[in-house]
């Protein structure tokens, strides 16, 4: 028996509930993993409220780290004692230990602890596709990043720093301002006391950006296309103020021949050779110290809806965790 988190109804935190869970042997293509530290994500939220329909009752969690116990028949890209990372459907991190597919599973590096691995994994590879091949940044680019402060935000402000980017970002409070800056944002605009069009205007000296990248999505989508130069791309990540909603297809056109795409880890992941190699190249980006994964939260396993709630409130900045008994 191991503790996991489940719930049976979508709903608030409250729905979350802390039960003890039957874990039996990985069949063909699975392992199973004792988790040594999980990932919190805005992603989890939208499992858990319903706007990402999922079959209940059931868990929730992508992201995690910890140690294989025992792989099932075909599995030899890991072995029992090895270290691994993860950030991956489906659903169920938030688990002491768990049965899961082997594929998603990578070698965590020795010069990368447990706390770490689960704290960057899912965010730090939607940043590496992000700016890597959604729209692949060189130096000197100028671009603009909702919620620079959160997880994702600290991440892609150094990401974009030792590339050579300009990145914009945007915060809520003078507080997450002076934290993107510190983590290598060249220019942050407080949107609830400046104007963002305004401000990505004068910064550009009128240009505009060549991308927008928003996890933010009901909030902030019109203001987005208006930051974008004719031609510019939409990228369009997240929705934690609330899905998108419709739009006609000439917003596009009335603003010069935009855009729009809507990218998922999942997708960019989806090979396994694909998925080795953004993990390789996340991993150096850490390893060198030019990425730095900060975790400013961390909560037992038990306490998940408190974590949620955290979340939810804007009251997080970085990364969080929740940690469960390791023996």
């Amino acid at each position: 028996m191991a503790k996991a988190i489940r719930y049976a109804r979508t709903g608030g935190p409250e729905v979350l509930e802390y039960v003890e869970v039957e874990v039996g042997e990985p069949g063909p293509g699975e392992a199973r993993v004792r988790n040594h530290a999980i990932g919190l994500n805005f992603i989890d939220v939208y499992f858990r409220n319903g706007l990402y329909p999922a079959p209940l009752p059931g868990g929730l969690g992508h992201e995690a780290a910890g140690v294989v116990e025992a792989v099932g028949e075909g599995v030899l890209h890991v072995k029992p004692g090895d270290r691994v990372a993860y950030a991956a459907r489906p659903n169920g991190a938030y688990s002491e230990l768990r049965v899961m597919p082997a594929d998603i599973l990578v070698k965590l590096p020795d010069t990368i602890d447990f706390e770490t691995g689960a704290a960057m994994m899912l965010q730090g590879l939607t940043v590496q596709y992000l700016f890597r091949q959604t729209y692949p940044l060189k130096a000197g680019d100028t671009i603009l990043f909702h919620a620079a402060a959160g997880g994702v935000g600290l991440i892609a402000c150094q990401w974009a720093r030792a590339m050579g980017v300009n990145l914009i970002g945007t915060v809520g409070s003078n507080e997450k301002a002076a934290l993107a800056k510190r983590h290598g944002a060249a220019h942050v605009i407080n949107y609830n006391t400046e104007d963002v069009v305004q401000r990505v205007l004068e910064i550009t000296h009128g240009a505009k950006v060549p991308v927008v990248y928003d996890s933010v999505g009901k909030d902030t989508f019109i203001r987005s296309l208006d930051c974008l130069a004719p031609r510019g791309l939409m990228v369009s990540f997240g929705n934690s103020s609330g899905a998108v909603p419709p739009f006609a297809l000439s917003e596009l056109v009335s603003r010069g021949s935009l855009y729009i795409t809507r990218p998922t880890l999942a997708t960019y992941a989806a090979k396994r050779e694909d998925l080795e190699a953004m993990a390789a190249d996340l991993f150096q980006m850490v390893s060198s110290g030019q990425v730095k994964i900060e975790i400013h939260q961390r909560f037992p396993l038990a306490d998940a809806a408190q974590a949620h709630s955290a979340l939810e409130s804007r009251r997080t900045t970085g990364k969080t965790i929740l940690l469960p008994c390791v023996p």
